[in-house]
């Protein structure tokens, strides 16, 4: 039986290759199978969604008007942790469930946190670039000043959720001081990780580096502004892991063109793929990485295996083990029930 006669868990951002990390033996053992292809507009992505059950969600947006055209739509599993390119008051006012894979690349990001912070504190980008120039010259060490030991400095975290709690352990092991902001954490989980939880702008003005760790939302967009680089310590890092729009590039750039900050570490950007000329490449104090943060063999076989087992609860029927938007299960308009068989859908 092919595809088309089978219940479908469709990606709609995939032309080829491996099947979205998806485990196509799961699927199929919950009665489905897998579609994918690249839509270039809605009208493409709603011809391939059409007949799906499962969505997989990746960066392209899923908003009402394209989730309203898809009536055997019953859940979305988004690739990885970030859910800001779904409309969840959408999804739910249309009874869809939403899940999430939480767990995805926390050690990852909070290693490539890390790697970034050392490499704008360190210089070392800029002095690996000086030396592929032939300058490996006397007293080129004094031309890598101002640079400070890290031992002794403050990290200031904004959001301490996984991500961040790993990055503090490591950083408490480089002798760094940490502080944290996070309206949302429990106070005993910062005092168990050795970390002081405090407001955001004590945060600002007492950490010699800034790493952001929030998801997106309307209230965490531009967080990162004129205001914010305004309370900073003169001469502070910012590193961004998170999303792009959680910071202001105008306002970055000017922070660092006047000298109020001392640099940047970004795997984010505002706009992804970035416009090149991009401004904030032209500082030699900025370091800026491709949204790879995630990368390793580790991370991506967690994620191919909670996707797909996610997917797989819902051909079944079942609520997948992290849904996002749990109050779905309580409408009546909810598509998905725990009890009775799912009804079958051919494409």
């Amino acid at each position: 039986m092919n595809a088309e006669s089978k219940r479908l868990v469709v990606f709609t951002e995939q032309e080829e290759g491996p099947v979205c990390g998806l485990n196509e033996r799961v699927i199929q053992g919950a009665g489905g199978a897998v579609k994918f292809g690249s839509a270039r507009n809605l009208a493409e992505r709603v011809a391939l969604a059409r007949s799906a059950e499962v969505l997989i969600a990746s960066t392209s947006p899923m908003t009402r008007e394209f989730l309203q055209e898809l009536p055997q739509l019953k859940g979305i599993v988004r690739l990885g942790i970030g859910v800001d390119s779904i409309d969840l008051q959408a999804a739910t006012d249309l009874g869809i469930v939403v899940a999430n894979v939480p767990e995805f690349c926390q050690q990852e990001v909070a290693e490539h946190a890390l790697g970034l912070l050392l490499s704008v504190a360190r210089k070392i980008p800029l002095a690996d670039r000086m030396t592929r120039q032939g300058k490996w010259i006397v007293g080129i060490q004094e031309r890598m000043l101002p640079m400070r030991r890290l031992s002794g400095q403050t990290l200031g975290l904004v959001g301490f959720g996984r991500i961040a709690q790993r990055l503090a352990g490591m950083a408490r092991a480089l002798g760094l001081r940490v502080i944290a902001a996070d309206p949302y954490v429990d106070r005993k989980i910062a005092e168990g990780a050795g970390v002081d939880l405090l407001p955001l702008t004590d945060v600002l003005r007492q950490a010699d580096i800034v790493s952001l760790h929030v998801p997106l939302t309307s209230e965490t967009r531009h967080l990162m502004n004129s205001e914010a680089f305004a309370l900073m310590k003169r001469g502070a890092i910012l590193i961004n892991t998170a999303r792009g729009p959680v910071v202001d590039e105008v306002a970055l750039e000017a922070a660092l063109a006047e000298g109020r900050l001392g640099g940047a570490g970004l795997d984010v950007l505002e706009q992804e793929p970035p416009h090149i000329p991009h401004p904030l490449l032209n500082f030699d104090n900025v370091v800026v990485t491709c949204h790879y943060a995630s990368c390793s063999f580790e991370a991506y076989a967690e994620l191919r295996r909670s996707v797909s087992e996610q997917a797989a609860q819902i051909l079944r029927g079942e609520f997948p083990m992290n849904i996002v938007n749990p109050e779905v299960k309580d409408l009546p308009q909810c598509r998905l029930r725990k009890q009775g068989a799912p009804t079958r859908v051919n494409a």
